[in-house]
């Protein structure tokens, strides 16, 4: 009976998958996601009045005014009527910047000292812009809590081995679903959101090949990492597949 319980709550959670999945954009990739897009673009509301909150927001600078200018260059290319567009410049010396569901963008001061120039800030911008078109959030919060669900369903199975075999399943479900998943997911979205970057640009009209020079200053000075153990590409790795993006579009 156990097995049987268990077989039928795989089937069920196979059907809610298939249920579930859609393209993103110009990568054309089948993602899983369990959020409404109306549910996604309210927390992306919320989230980004509770963080503009603790930040200190830049006006009326030259800085300010090309971070407006060149997000809405962008936002008109990616052509999302649905999205509530607003680019704000924030004081913080972290080298970052980040867009939430509905198009909040956010650039931290510390990263102008990466992009030397419009067609570079426009780099990190569309690179930001790409995780909400994409709606890589939404997909990585579906895919914990689809991990979650499995996780108590093999306890569920496993209880009757005893109290031994559960928590050998729970060490291996983590650290296997941390590096075999998780972080391999990251770096995916990452990639991704790299080469819808590039035609954001594109279509924009910046100069895409200002991108390898963004990336190759984003990554002096820091030591190269082991890829397997991060969620974010080699910068090498990242270069590498933004020049294979940039030859596609010029072929």
């Amino acid at each position: 009976m156990k097995n049987f319980n268990f077989i039928i709550s795989l089937f069920f959670i196979l059907f809610i998958i298939v249920g579930c999945t859609q393209k993103t954009p110009y990568t054309n990739r089948s993602q899983m996601i369990f959020m409404s897009q109306e549910e996604e673009l309210a927390l992306g509301e919320q989230s980004y009045k509770e963080t503009l909150s603790s930040l200190k927001v830049i006006t009326s600078t030259t800085d300010a005014f090309r971070i407006r200018n060149i997000g809405f260059r962008i936002a008109q290319a990616a052509n999302r009527s649905d999205f509530k567009w607003e680019f704000n410049l924030v004081e913080d010396n972290q080298m970052n910047a980040f867009c939430l569901p509905g198009g909040k963008v956010v650039v931290y001061t510390g990263i102008l000292k990466a992009a030397k120039n419009d067609d570079q800030l426009a780099t990190v911008m569309s690179h930001e812009i790409a995780h909400a078109l994409a709606r890589h959030g939404a997909e990585r919060m579906s895919s914990a809590k689809l991990q979650q669900g499995i996780q108590v369903l093999g306890n569920v199975v496993l209880a009757s081995q005893g109290s031994s075999y559960q928590n050998i399943f729970n060490q291996a479900y983590g650290v296997g679903t941390q590096l075999g998943i998780m972080l391999p997911y990251g770096r995916l979205q990452e990639n991704e959101a790299d080469e819808i970057g590039i035609y954001l640009m594109h279509k924009a009209g910046y100069n895409i090949n200002e991108a390898l020079n963004f990336w190759k200053n984003m990554s002096e000075g820091k030591e190269s990492s082991n890829e397997f153990f991060s969620t974010h590409p080699s910068s090498q790795t990242r270069i590498n597949n933004i020049q294979n993006a940039i030859n596609n579009i010029k072929k």
